[in-house]
């Protein structure tokens, strides 16, 4: 399948799922996808690439790669790119073969759920944030975006090239904090106040969805639930600013 082609068809997500293949678009992504040592299938290059030194060098790096290059149109281009003033380089990257089986926990550990967090923007700063502070994995249980979706991709800004992310289902992630003794927290503004000597060397924490909140399986299955103190003129906080300052306070 040509590049242009394959691109194009990376922006579904079955697409993705079914060649294990996603799209990184951007100077700043690509950068990134090539520093993270995943392999690199190819990329495509239009014109404009060429017209910042930064774009230069990236098209050097990505010959000095081996990275087959694919020379397109600013037409064609277009017709694969999904921002609006794209930058003239796509390249298309395999994704990482992970799961609990490939998850390894120590003594002290983090974990971040998503329960069905379905804004990719969220998703995407939720786990640039738990790279940033040292989690140990971030799990994208059933009805959370695809952690492989463009825009998740440039929100994150390549944060899950190294940072170990997956899906999982729900069953799956229950079994895993189990069989590890990981405590499982869930986080509501109906819970208690957070309180980090609270907090077990072993924990899992679970964010929910933008307007639903948590599925009744992690409220079932959670040991506590916890809540951020805001001002009473304040309803909620958005779920990426959420996720950061609970990991943030409960960073091991």
């Amino acid at each position: 399948m040509k590049l242009l082609t394959l691109a194009r068809d990376l922006g579904r997500r079955k697409a993705r799922e079914k060649h294990s293949l996603f799209v990184a678009e951007g100077v700043r992504s690509v950068e990134e996808l090539l520093r993270s040592g995943l392999k690199v299938r190819g990329a495509l290059v239009a014109p404009q690439l060429l017209s910042a030194p930064r774009g230069m060098a990236l098209r050097e790096s990505l010959e000095e790669s081996g990275v087959e290059l694919a020379e397109v149109s600013e037409k064609d281009f277009r017709s694969a790119a999904e921002t609006e003033s794209p930058q003239g380089v796509i390249a298309i990257g395999e994704i990482p073969t992970r799961s609990f089986d490939t998850l390894k926990v120590g003594s002290v550990c983090r974990l971040l759920l998503l329960d069905g967090v379905q804004d990719p923007g969220n998703v995407g700063t939720i786990l640039r944030t738990a790279a940033a502070l040292g989690a140990t994995a971030t799990i994208a249980l059933p009805g959370t975006v695809d952690l492989w979706n463009a825009k998740v991709i440039r929100s994150s800004m390549g944060a899950q090239f190294a940072h170990p992310s997956f899906h999982a289902e729900l069953n799956e992630a229950l079994a895993f904090l189990e069989r590890h003794q990981i405590e499982l927290w869930a986080a509501d503004a109906g819970g208690v106040p957070l309180e980090r000597d609270d907090a077990s060397p072993r924990l899992a924490v679970a964010v929910g969805n933008e307007g639903a909140g948590l599925s009744p399986g992690i409220r079932e299955r959670a040991r506590k639930t916890v809540s951020l103190p805001i001002s009473a003129s304040v309803e909620s906080l958005n779920v990426a600013v959420a996720a950061g300052i609970i990991l943030y306070e409960l960073r091991a």
